[in-house]
């Protein structure tokens, strides 16, 4: 049996991050040229209709059709956004995070080979 992993406060963090940047990025994507393009499409069809003296019903339901298109078509597009994006920003925020420890361990390593340097250095300068 699969025991569910706890995870860390950091961890957490980190995926809310994620989310609210995937999400930020999703929502300015969402609208697109290409439902631009049919957002102008169901325009153009509602003027023609309109200018070719269809009922008014048959124009508002079109209008209504098209608009509805546009929402549906443009949060989908939203959706998978978002879900491509999260996994960019969780991969990103991941691998920034192993980064610094590694960072961090490297330079604790530093510190220290200076400080055996700084003493070898103090010890032969007294011993002279």
């Amino acid at each position: 049996m699969e025991q569910a992993k706890v995870k860390t406060p950091a961890e957490l963090a980190m995926e809310r991050l994620a989310a609210n940047k995937a999400k930020e990025r999703a929502r300015v994507a969402r609208w697109d040229l290409d439902v631009a393009v049919f957002l102008f499409a169901v325009l153009i069809i509602v003027i023609i209709l309109l200018f070719q003296d269809v009922d008014y019903r048959i124009v508002a339901a079109v209008a209504i059709f098209g608009l509805a298109m546009v929402w549906v078509v443009g949060s989908r597009r939203g959706n998978q956004l978002y879900a491509k994006y999260y996994e960019e920003e969780l991969t990103r925020l991941m691998l920034n995070q192993k980064t610094e420890k590694r960072e961090k361990r490297e330079k604790t390593v530093e510190e220290t080979i200076e400080e055996k340097v700084q003493k070898a250095f103090l010890e032969r300068f007294k011993s002279a």
